[in-house]
């Protein structure tokens, strides 16, 4: 296994006092090339668990393991794909995708024919000298992914990567994220809060408890591939978001009543 998820915990204090457990002994195994999606009602740790698997929190019981060595602190073979904007405004994309290998030192030639690979990749061909201002919210998005390949981590993590975008432009996103990951056969670990999203990328879809996050269920999506979003009308897809859709309604529902209670305590996402 490529990364390994051992009994992972995590406690917060709030501001008045509370300890709020958002994660309870999560265990997770990951294989090299896989393409796993963790779902879960809001509060049930989802982001927490991407802070620590990529190194951002390391104030946690239990471990995180990438080829057996226990991560502690962000590392060299993580990439990591946030929901909010990151594209630097004052540089063309192409010149956003080089940043790392820029930092990393590689010479001016080859990180831009690199740069210009990851651009054709995710298919932003013709925009390499756009400003992030001229590109829309899903291209943008598509940079931010193109510069996290370029330093070729072996894991990618996605945060809801898609979460600020319309429907039909997430769908066809996934499309697009779909191709990349059947060409380079990453190892991705996705955080989503959409049910359809999820069928549609992964092998495998582990559903998460109301707080404190655990792995209610892990469900082995048996679809063939290649996918696109065309695959969103069959049944047997429609039957997956279906059982997926049962097992987080209760979750989603005690969520719903806390946060409607009195004094409620704000909620990791």
């Amino acid at each position: 296994m490529v990364l390994e998820i051992r009994n992972v915990g995590k406690a917060f204090q709030s501001k008045d006092g509370q300890v709020v457990r958002a994660l309870s002994e999560v265990s997770l195994s990951v294989q090299e090339g896989e393409f796993v999606s963790i779902i879960g009602p809001s509060g049930c740790g989802k982001s927490t668990l991407f802070n620590i698997v990529g190194g951002l929190l390391t104030d946690h019981d239990g471990k995180v393991e990438v080829d057996g060595m226990t991560i502690q602190g962000p590392h060299r073979e993580i990439g990591m794909v946030f929901q909010e904007e990151s594209t630097y405004p004052w540089r063309s994309a192409i010149r956003n995708v080089e940043l790392p290998l820029e930092i990393a030192g590689v010479a001016a030639k080859e990180r831009r024919k690199r740069a210009a690979d990851l651009i054709k990749l995710v298919g932003l061909e013709g925009f390499e000298e756009r400003l992030p201002r001229e590109l829309s919210g899903g291209m943008r998005q598509r940079i931010s992914i193109a510069r996290t390949l370029a330093f070729q981590p072996r894991i990618m993590l996605m945060d809801e990567p898609f979460g600020a975008l319309d429907e039909q432009t997430r769908l066809l996103l996934g499309d697009k994220i779909l191709q990349i990951w059947q060409d380079i056969r990453q190892t991705t670990l996705l955080i989503t809060h959409n049910i359809t999203e999820a069928v549609q990328m992964s092998d495998r879809v582990v559903v998460m408890s109301h707080r404190p996050g655990r792995i209610k269920q892990i469900i082995e999506i048996d679809l063939p591939r290649p996918r696109s979003s065309e695959n969103i009308t069959d049944k047997a897809f429609g039957d997956y978001v279906g059982m997926i859709w049962r097992d987080l309604r209760e979750e989603a529902s005690m969520y719903l009543t806390e946060s409607e209670a009195p004094g409620a305590v704000a909620k990791s996402a």
